[in-house]
């Protein structure tokens, strides 16, 4: 299992690296195009798109994954539901716009979700192919393929907004992106479509695929409701920052956690039996994602201002204080997005559904309390802590829930990671203000981070833990 881990982490690390430098790199170019409006508008219509996207999977993904037995036959047939599903989302999708351009007093959204509708169909279309090619842990085509589409997409965009296509072309851009993916899976699965329909295969995966798409479905409004209210209520400059800054402190999720996270499931998947060795593996995992998030979110609380303004310049100065508060929440959900796997993997996608119902409940409670007070910044503050409350109930379920354990043996595993964070606090504290550009400014930071990290590493032991895991001296699951 250790051996499977490492080679899909290896093909993962390679395609969500390059795939966040693409992004970075895209983001810089556009941020210095575009303004703070035009980028909240197209938040705005996002938050429409991710719903849509998440209508056309209705858990359908994970429950190939989880199916072993799914013959390809049957596959084919959920895939022609699939279809079908696509074609009537990407419709309705066409005649969204004219709901949202009533909500926010502006017309741009109609023509918008036009384009859009074709998002919504290959997106929807993909599902199956994907997660097919995950299901025979093909890692290597699956992020390869998503890089080739990420830069599809920065070009894309980029080109268009030179010529002036304004919020356009981040839309174009997206749909690029869609159509890339879902024509390089299906060719290289030589996935079938059966027109008829046929119920069999669908009941199947029935039971699995409910409560992933319930969870999905409440989720969905816990993590996107900022996005609709601050468009409608502050104002879409307001939701331009703040998108910014809530973009940033989820990028050590695509860069570090999304390598676990998108292998657990298909991996682990083979051990639903076995719970004490999901249990070790996600304790494991946990301390490690620990000792990288905790000492980060500390960097990026005393970082935040020349992040945002080395990466989109000095007119996104309004996303610093958001950001700022958002990186304490950084090492909670790179933990947090773990679970996800963890649940599935025990085939406890009710304990997923109750999870993320509690979530929701917290999440919405936050943000709507930060919109009341009418600032952003009140927002992200009240988000923080409701992803703390967050990670204590999604560890409760698993700990005592799924494992029969407790909260203690969790909480062993952060003791070494609060030592690194509190080595970095001293430091940063005291650390005298520079004068430099951003850029000096984050290389120095960057650097003192990086030596006082592995310092810490090796005073408290875990340098020597993991370099003789990477060599195959130790299973995963062994502490």
């Amino acid at each position: 299992m250790f051996e499977q881990f490492k080679k899909g982490i290896l093909y993962t690390a390679m395609g969500k690296y390059a795939v966040v430098a693409v992004q970075l790199g895209v983001q810089a170019v556009l941020s210095r195009i575009l303004s703070p409006d035009e980028y909240g508008i197209v938040a705005t219509v996002n938050v429409f798109l991710i719903f849509f996207q998440l209508l056309a999977d209705i858990g359908i993904g994970p429950a190939i994954i989880q199916n072993k037995e799914l013959k390809r036959s049957e596959i084919n047939s959920i895939f022609g539901f699939s279809l079908y599903l696509s074609i009537a989302l990407g419709i309705l999708f066409v005649f969204l716009g004219y709901p949202i351009s009533w909500i926010y007093d502006n017309a741009v959204f109609i023509p918008l979700s036009m384009v859009l509708g074709i998002s919504v169909f290959f997106y929807g279309v993909l599902v199956v192919p994907q997660s097919l090619l995950l299901r025979e842990k093909n890692f290597r085509m699956v992020n390869f393929t998503t890089v080739g589409s990420a830069i599809v997409s920065g070009i894309v965009s980029i080109v268009l907004a030179l010529l002036g296509f304004s919020y356009y072309s981040i839309i174009l851009g997206n749909t690029a992106k869609a159509m890339t993916l879902f024509f390089v899976f299906y060719v290289k699965t030589g996935t079938s479509v059966k027109f008829k329909l046929d119920t069999a295969p669908l009941k199947k995966i029935y039971y699995f695929s409910k409560n992933q798409f319930l969870f999905n479905f409440i989720n969905y409004f816990s993590r996107n409701l900022d996005n609709l209210l601050i468009g409608g209520t502050i104002s879409q400059s307001a939701l331009g920052y703040y998108d910014k800054a809530y973009t940033v402190s989820l990028y050590p999720n695509q860069v570090l956690t999304s390598l676990i996270t998108s292998v657990i499931h298909p991996i682990m998947s083979d051990y639903v039996d076995q719970t004490e060795k999901i249990k070790q593996v996600y304790l494991r995992l946990s301390n490690l994602l620990a000792l990288i998030g905790i000492p980060l979110s500390v960097f990026l609380f005393f970082s935040s201002e020349d992040v945002i303004l080395f990466l989109f310049g000095n007119d996104w100065y309004g996303s610093v204080p958001s950001l700022q508060i958002l990186a304490l929440s950084v090492w909670i959900q790179m933990i947090l997005s773990s679970t996800g796997g963890v649940f599935q993997s025990g085939n406890r996608t009710d304990l997923l559904l109750l999870s993320g119902i509690l979530s929701t409940i917290l999440n919405i409670t936050g943000i709507i309390t930060g919109i009341l007070l009418g600032r952003i910044e009140y927002v992200a503050l009240f988000l923080v802590i409701a992803f703390s409350l967050n990670f204590i109930q999604a560890n409760y379920l698993l700990m005592v829930k799924l494992f029969h354990s407790n909260l203690l043996e969790f909480a062993k595993v952060m003791i070494k990671p609060v030592i690194l964070a509190v080595m970095q606090l001293v430091v940063f504290y005291f650390l005298p203000v520079f004068p430099f550009a951003p850029f000096f400014n984050l290389l120095i930071k960057g650097s003192i981070f990086l030596v006082i990290w592995i310092i810490g590493l090796f005073i408290t032991g875990e340098f020597k833990r993991i370099k003789a895991e990477l060599k195959g001296n130790k299973q995963l699951v062994d502490k």
